[in-house]
């Protein structure tokens, strides 16, 4: 059991038997009555936002999770298939379960993954990645407006806004957060 004075952000809790993870939190003190603690929670297999106040004390469950690391080993249709690397026992993953995590992760990649009662809830990615651009439209010689962008497909099917330089072959870093370009490797 965790208490509400262990609350911190990124802390997770259950409550009726689902997983959240704490977003914020305040600790505050009405005029009358004991200190409350106002939280912010995204359920880690929804996604979804939820605010509830607990009093002072008050006990909550910590779920069954655990990351292991595991590998990437190929899609298969829209399942993604990762290996355990100490058990090497391969575990086969809904599309919907990844989600738009899924476009940073190539095959041979080591991610953290997050499980709940065993099964993948989430996958913990890296600040950043290093992707291969597969198709994207030529910069034309003269075209040097600053700022201005271009699509591009990485190797995993990702779409990237990237800079007119960028041509098909080059390694760009992309943020993980936010799918923004970030440089050339």
């Amino acid at each position: 059991m965790i208490s509400t004075k262990d609350f911190r952000t990124g802390l997770k809790i259950e409550i009726d038997s689902k997983p959240f993870e704490i977003v914020e939190f305040q600790h505050f003190k009405p005029g009358k009555g004991g200190a409350m603690i106002r939280t912010k929670l995204r359920q880690l297999k929804t996604g979804q936002m939820l605010d509830k106040t607990f009093r002072s004390g008050e006990k909550v469950k910590k779920p069954d999770m655990a990351v292991v690391e595991q590998q990437f080993i190929y899609k298969d249709g829209t399942d993604f298939v990762f290996m355990d690397l100490e058990s090497y026992e391969q575990m086969n993953v809904p599309g919907e379960a990844v989600g738009e995590t899924g476009g940073f992760i190539k095959e041979g990649d080591t991610v953290k993954v997050l499980l709940y009662n065993g099964e993948l809830i989430g996958v913990d990615l890296p600040a950043n990645v290093n992707l291969t651009v597969t198709q994207t439209d030529p910069g034309v010689q003269g075209d040097r407006v600053s700022n201005a962008t271009k699509p591009a497909t990485m190797e995993t099917g990702l779409v990237v806004q990237v800079p007119l330089f960028i041509n098909e072959g080059d390694v760009i870093k992309v943020d993980t957060r936010s799918s923004e370009y970030l440089g050339r490797e």
